[in-house]
């Protein structure tokens, strides 16, 4: 423990915490100075930490001098067991999607008021997108996002409808309008966006639920990405639905599911 660190009753490992803490979903990237002010670090304490968490990995230096979240800890993310077991049972489902269509496949959870990308399979035929595995997107401008977005809890419904974010020209971004969107979700069973995140993208979700005793509960959402101009994105939902049924069974009979 560094003199410094003593005085204030603050054990490096603390610090070093701190110093990660200072990022959250309103602040991804930081400078030197933010960190510093945010984790109630010293200067010259706090250049030295981040520092060593970039070696590490924790953290990612940019060009333009600021700080990120490192791979290293998404990595790490991917060991905790209910996350590790969802890619797993999962990773077979997606695969046969992707087998019978071709396009690309992914796998999201809820964070915050974010999609969380656990999982994706994709090929050469498939459209270009912008998630990738550990890839946070805005709830409201993805099929998935929407599909989670309808079962959370009304305070991140609410927070999502504050100061929802326009992606692309055709992001929906009228409160109503997504209250409405959202409505449609829960009457339907699935969600659908066309080019809300990416231009020339459309994507359909559908979500993945585990049954428990007090109900059924939304765990994950599955989904998939096509040209914006296909026409037959209603005949997708009843190929994503048959595998997220698949994927619930399996994942309610897990023990870190219940």
């Amino acid at each position: 423990m560094s003199g410094g660190a003593a005085a204030a009753g603050r054990s490096v490992t603390s610090r070093a915490l701190g110093v990660l803490d200072a990022f959250d979903a309103g602040h991804h990237r930081l400078t030197l100075s933010e960190v510093a002010a945010r984790s109630g670090t010293p200067l010259t304490t706090a250049h030295r930490l981040l520092a060593e968490l970039v070696a590490w990995g924790a953290l990612a230096r940019r060009d333009d001098g600021r700080y990120e979240i490192g791979r290293k800890l998404w990595d790490l993310g991917l060991l905790a067991p209910v996350q590790l077991e969802l890619r797993q049972v999962a990773a077979p489902f997606l695969l046969d999607v992707h087998t019978a269509t071709r396009d690309t496949v992914h796998l999201a959870v809820r964070e915050g008021t974010k999609a969380l990308y656990v999982e994706r399979i994709s090929g050469r035929e498939s459209v270009p997108i912008v998630s990738q595995v550990g890839s946070r997107l805005p709830l409201h401008a993805t099929a998935v996002g929407k599909v989670l977005l309808a079962s959370a809890p009304d305070d991140v419904v609410d927070q999502v409808l504050r100061a929802p974010t326009r992606e692309t020209r055709h992001t929906v971004v009228d409160p109503r309008r997504i209250a409405r969107d959202l409505a449609e979700v829960r009457r339907e069973g699935w969600a659908r966006t066309s080019e809300e995140m990416s231009l020339g993208a459309a994507s359909v979700a559908v979500p993945v639920t585990v049954e428990r005793a007090s109900g059924p509960v939304v765990v994950a959402a599955l989904g998939i990405v096509v040209a914006a101009h296909r026409r037959d994105l209603g005949r997708l939902a009843p190929v994503l639905q048959v595998a997220a049924r698949g994927i619930g069974r399996a994942v309610g009979g897990s023990e870190q599911f219940r």
